[in-house]
């Protein structure tokens, strides 16, 4: 029982870590590039390490992002980001324990397909509905932040399912061995 506490705190905390790295390598080539090497990472996590691994990564990483100066500069977009990340690990959780077996690359595509338009639909509603109107920011910031949090989420979201179609299992078989 120990060996499995153990296992799961350090995988969570390498894929924390993992996560904050390559926001900080990343931030510098924008929000598509970061944004798919975040979602990169929140499906291996969730799928090579476990589903409780993908939920901690999901809701530590935008407040830790923050703490390390990575994050957004609108504190209070942060709970809305993590709540994106917690639905999106979550559709990924929930769907891998279906058995696609003979449909393997089916299973992918609906899993990134669902994945990306739940985490679009929830960012999109909480940062438009929830965060925006109960912040006092300019008209020119508030637009921004829509597209940012809108349509960009749907497709980094994409982008990162895609990837991690190759990664994942490479990563699945290295946990495996250990």
């Amino acid at each position: 029982m120990r060996n499995k506490k153990v296992k799961f705190i350090t995988r969570t905390a390498i894929f924390i870590a993992l996560l904050l790295v390559l926001q900080f390598a990343t931030a510098s080539m924008g929000q598509f590039v970061t944004g798919s090497m975040v979602n990169l990472v929140l499906i291996v996590s969730c799928l090579s390490a476990g589903t409780w691994t993908g939920i901690m990564v999901a809701i530590i990483s935008p407040f830790a992002a923050k703490l390390f100066g990575i994050g957004p500069a609108l504190i209070q977009i942060i709970p809305a980001i993590a709540a994106g990340n917690l639905v999106y690990v979550l559709s990924y959780g929930v769907m891998k324990k279906i058995n696609f077996e003979k449909l393997k690359r089916l299973k992918w595509i609906v899993f990134i397909v669902i994945g990306a338009v739940l985490k679009y639909i929830v960012l999109s509603i909480l940062v438009t509905s929830v965060v925006l109107p109960l912040s006092n920011i300019p008209s020119q910031m508030g637009a921004k932040l829509t597209a940012m949090f809108g349509i960009n989420q749907l497709i980094t979201a994409l982008i990162g399912g895609f990837i991690a179609m190759i990664i994942v299992p490479l990563v699945k078989r290295g946990f495996v061995k250990n």
